[in-house]
């Protein structure tokens, strides 16, 4: 019975090593993202239940703990110090103990990952990295996963971050490679790379997405998937960000995303990259409850939970409520309608 289990085992590992690529070609992934809708999600469907626990969803909180004033010109974000019309209040670097509440709140109402973003271009050595040293200690002395967005960093603060039990790093490549300068400027694509080098090295998971909507192509769309499946190993958690027009940023004017483009884009992701983690992220909360359920069903298997994404608004928690509630067992959700 043993080496039954065991053959069962391998044969399962081999049929996913078979499914994880490295060599995915623009060209194949464009042909992927291009095929008939229900085709496309069948197949995301199929490789999500041979790499994933059917319904498991991850809930993950993610915190501004550092707001405004960022030198990057990035044409989409609220927080850029160029974007002199946004309406938005700079705060400071938060107290340690004050991120660490809230993280125990985002726990009690059912989030397990933490995320906490500073707008900074970079990490910076000194007391406030070391207060972020501290967040990313607290958060996991809670039992939670521990993911921070600080911008670039170098081996060493990726060290440091290592040791202190992050889980993730969130570093995006924003787009493809060749739409990337229409969107920023003051950072190369190579420093983003950069950066995700030094954050494998120190074996810390790479946490890193994209943003559509921007004016991009199905094919820039398709390049940044390739780029992200020829990391070895691929990462392990992918954000699929839908472009939140931001009154005062130069794509303020950008029509927000036709819903299936976004169900499309996830099940795209989820064939090139069947192993990770896909996060319906940014945009989410432009999206009826029918077509988050029909990016499940595509291979997405984790969302941020909570009324804020950093600066932009996210789907309401009451709503996020009805939305499990509606993905529960029949059962359960007549017993919780009683209740």
């Amino acid at each position: 019975m043993q080496d039954h289990f065991s053959a069962d085992d391998a044969r399962v590992q081999n049929d996913h090593q078979q499914d994880l690529r490295h060599d995915w070609t623009v060209e194949e992934i464009l042909a992927v993202h291009d095929r008939p809708l229900l085709e496309l999600i069948a197949e995301a469907a199929r490789l999500h239940a041979r790499h994933h626990v059917n319904g498991a969803i991850q809930k993950a909180s993610l915190l501004s703990v550092k707001t405004g004033g960022c030198p990057e010109d990035c044409a989409y974000c609220s927080q850029s110090a160029h974007h002199k019309e946004v309406d938005l209040a700079k705060t400071p670097l938060m107290p340690v103990a004050d991120v660490l509440a809230l993280a125990a709140r985002a726990k009690n109402v059912g989030a397990d990952r933490f995320c906490m973003g500073a707008a900074w271009r970079e990490a910076r050595d000194g007391a406030e990295f070391d207060a972020l040293i501290a967040m990313v200690r607290g958060v996991r002395d809670l039992g939670m996963e521990a993911c921070v967005t600080l911008g670039m960093l170098n081996e060493a603060q990726a060290q440091r971050l290592a040791e202190a039990g992050l889980t993730a790093y969130n570093h995006n490549l924003d787009t493809g490679p060749d739409f990337y300068p229409a969107i920023i400027s003051t950072r190369s694509y190579d420093d983003r790379l950069d950066t995700l080098k030094a954050v494998r090295a120190a074996g810390i998971q790479m946490c890193c997405g994209g943003i559509i909507g921007m004016g991009e192509s199905a094919r820039d769309r398709a390049a940044m998937l390739a780029v992200l499946a020829g990391f070895d190993p691929h990462p392990e958690s992918v954000p699929i960000n839908a472009l939140v027009p931001v009154a005062g940023t130069p794509l303020a004017g950008r029509e927000e995303v036709d819903p299936l483009d976004f169900v499309r884009m996830i099940a795209t992701t989820r064939i090139v990259l069947p192993g990770s983690v896909v996060r319906l992220s940014a945009g989410r909360s432009g999206l009826s409850r029918e077509t988050q359920v029909l990016c499940m069903v595509a291979g997405a298997n984790s969302l941020f939970y909570g009324d804020t994404l950093l600066t932009t608004p996210n789907a309401p928690m009451g709503a996020d409520e009805a939305l499990f509630a509606a993905l529960a067992p029949l059962g359960d959700r007549e017993h919780m309608r009683a209740k």
